[in-house]
């Protein structure tokens, strides 16, 4: 079975950043699928569940109700693995095109009274949320991100070098 993309990118190396997982052709136009990486893979303990629930909801509202993007918007939602997040928009954009939007959205959580949508209603889980810890986070990855924003590693994958064989087949290493 072949290696799909996201698992191509080398887990050792990435640091904290915006970068574009992959670009998918839907129909006349293209969606771009990024990830957003708040910690770095197997170095730094993963995000708090219940923090990363809460920056979900408080995050996706930002970003789905910001007049210039909104109707860029598909999707806002949490990686597995918890060290951070995937946004899916309509078009294509560099990683740098997005970055004031994603820098004011993590920076917007501060003024956050209450998390958005957190009512049985309206949430499959509505008590594992926390508002405080949240705010922590999109802190921390909102100074890295202004810190950073003119080093490239930011913005550009690191990949993985796979051994092809002579018949040009990948070797994964077990």
């Amino acid at each position: 079975m072949e290696l799909i993309q996201s698992f191509s990118v080398d887990h050792t190396a990435i640091v904290p950043g915006i970068f574009v997982s992959r670009v998918d052709r839907v129909g006349d136009g293209t969606v771009t699928t990024y990830d957003i990486r708040l910690k770095r893979p197997n170095r730094e303990p993963v995000i708090d569940v219940a923090a990363m629930h809460s920056l979900e909801h408080i995050i996706a509202t930002t970003l789905r109700n910001d007049p210039e993007w909104k109707d860029e918007i598909i999707y806002w939602g949490p990686m597995g693995c918890l060290t951070g997040f995937y946004l899916i928009l309509k078009n294509s954009r560099s990683p740098q095109e997005i970055y004031p939007l994603l820098l004011n959205a993590f920076q917007s959580v501060k003024d956050v009274k209450e998390v958005p949508g957190a009512a049985p209603v309206n949430c499959g889980h509505y008590l594992m949320h926390d508002l405080e810890m949240a705010k922590w986070y999109a802190a921390e990855f909102a100074d890295y991100l202004e810190a950073n924003a003119e080093n490239p590693a930011v913005f550009e994958y690191p990949r993985s070098e796979r051994l092809v064989t002579d018949d040009g087949r990948a070797f994964f290493d077990s």
